[in-house]
């Protein structure tokens, strides 16, 4: 049973401060990847010595299948991307060689080469399960312990994760039909053969724990709090979908009978087609959503605050036949927000949480944001549109209790932005930001610290003045997103600059 939880959170978003958003897989590093290693740990003392209060990261699940590799169809809502272990703190630990961590051929300092880093790593990572068998001691008592406490996810993971494996990579709904519907007398033959398969994915979930531990304990200690992301759908082709069907609108064999997505808007004028199957809410309700409240538990295990993407699906959300050719086919469908949010907070207390409340805003929108004290998003890219919320995204407008960006991971850079905009857009922009056109990012960051809102974040794209090259992703494509990398952690030139900026506008007094 989970606690509930009433201690005071040591952060929230009712002072002045301010942040990065940055992926993890954006950190330099020789191994194809960001990883939780000594970059993760030198971007804290970066973001610390330029006065922030948070580190905002995307979804840190293993990535989704390729080509789009999202982190937003990931096949765990709970699980740690395998991809994010240090291979350096796996050698620190004497579960690595120093051979095994010599790069190979393929892996870029520039981007992220998924296919190659994920080949790359995995073969390191058997390794290291490979050494730590033979092992005995405290950090085996350690995984032990691991394992039992998060055994009402980590058994499911493990085991999905293995048969996915041995079956060459298929989804779950092409499994044979014993294991496919979890036969009980199957899922037992089927972890004693797979066990030591089904131990090394545990493993990998216990070194990824093991170092966002260490991560987050630093980050405390140099006053960073942690912001995460929670995708409000999961993949279909996942550990929480198959082992828990009946809270999902499948068919007989395991298939999506609706699916997830979103009409037509300032993103995609022909909507988005995502593709993950739909929730049956009645099924949730009568569990009181315990598969919600476990998932938040999880999430605030690893953050000290998260953003909750796509919380307009918390009052609706756009249901398309699984058969429809694109998202025009979908219609509206009613969700039960306030029924599963009062549920978590009911068991883990009030936590700071931003909602992202984009597009398609309705009063129900707002009155379930505004009843659970949820911090609304706004972008400043958007305040220059003709879209009827665009004058809530210029900062004058901000109210206090909000979270302010320059932009997100779905928009472009504020360089590449602004290169972008038809000459009237321009004007607008230019009549708040200032004349200085080589300066736009620098002025950019400069009016949104200015505002009243209590809470604003930065991508790190915008910090450095990067062009679109450095954009993350561009909805409604498949490939080539997710892959922007930071050159390197020299940043003494951008730490000053950025601290004096967190101090003059108030927003570096820490918790």
């Amino acid at each position: 049973m989970i606690a509930r939880q009433t201690r005071k959170p040591l952060f929230d978003f009712h002072r002045r401060s301010s942040g990065i958003l940055m992926h993890i897989t954006s950190l330099p590093g020789p191994h194809g990847s960001g990883d939780l290693g000594s970059a993760a740990h030198d971007f804290v003392e970066f973001l610390a010595d330029a006065g922030q209060t948070w580190w905002q990261t995307l979804p840190i699940g293993p990535p989704g299948r390729g080509p789009a590799f999202s982190p937003y169809d990931s096949p765990s809502a709970f699980a740690g991307s395998p991809w994010l272990v240090s291979l350096q703190g796996l050698a620190r630990c004497g579960l690595l060689a120093r051979r095994d961590l010599r790069p190979a051929r393929g892996l870029s300092a520039h981007h992220v080469n998924f296919s190659a880093t994920l080949k790359f790593r995995e073969a390191r990572l058997r390794e290291g399960f490979a050494n730590f068998q033979r092992r005995r001691g405290e950090l085996s008592r350690s995984f032990r312990q691991f394992c039992e406490a998060n055994s009402d996810w980590l058994d499911d993971y493990a085991l999905f994760m293995a048969l996915r494996r041995v079956s060459g990579g298929k989804p779950w709904t092409e499994w044979d039909d014993d294991i496919r519907v979890r036969k009980p007398s199957t899922l037992r033959a089927a972890r004693e053969r797979l066990a030591r398969e089904v131990a090394g994915q545990r493993f990998v979930q216990f070194e990824f724990n093991r170092q966002w531990r260490e991560l987050r304990e630093h980050a405390h200690r140099r006053g960073i709090r942690l912001i995460g992301d929670l995708p409000i759908f999961v993949a279909h082709d996942s550990a929480d979908v198959w082992s828990h069907s009946e809270l999902f609108q499948l068919d007989r064999r395991g298939r999506a009978r609706r699916v997830s997505g979103y009409p037509p808007d300032r993103f995609n004028r022909r909507g988005q087609h995502w593709g993950h199957p739909q929730y049956d809410w009645p099924a949730h309700e009568r569990t009181d959503f315990s598969w919600w409240v476990r998932r938040f538990a999880r999430m605030f295990e690893l953050y000290d605050a998260v953003r909750i993407d796509h919380f307009l699906g918390f009052t609706r959300t756009w249901s398309i036949p699984a058969q429809a050719a694109n998202a025009r086919a979908g219609r509206w469908v009613k969700s039960p927000g306030a029924k599963l949010l009062k549920a978590v907070e009911g068991k883990l207390g009030r936590k700071p949480m931003i909602a992202e409340d984009l597009g398609h805003v309705t009063a129900a929108d707002v009155r379930l944001r505004d009843a659970f004290g949820l911090a609304p998003m706004r972008i400043l890219q958007f305040g220059f549109g003709a879209e009827p919320d665009s004058a809530e995204h210029l900062p004058h407008n901000y109210t206090r209790l909000c979270v302010a960006y320059t932009g997100n991971h779905d928009n472009n850079t504020i360089v590449g932005w602004f290169k972008e905009l038809p000459a009237a857009q321009e004007q607008r922009a230019l009549s708040h930001l200032g004349e200085d056109r080589e300066a736009i990012h620098t002025n950019a960051i400069r009016v949104v610290m200015a505002s009243p809102a209590n809470v604003v974040l930065f991508p790190m794209q915008d910090v450095l003045g990067l062009n679109q090259r450095a954009r993350m992703n561009m909805p409604g494509t498949m490939a080539g997103n997710w892959s922007w990398r930071l050159p390197s952690m020299n940043l003494a030139h951008v730490t000053r600059k950025l601290g004096r900026l967190t101090k003059a506008f108030g927003r570096n007094g820490g918790p």
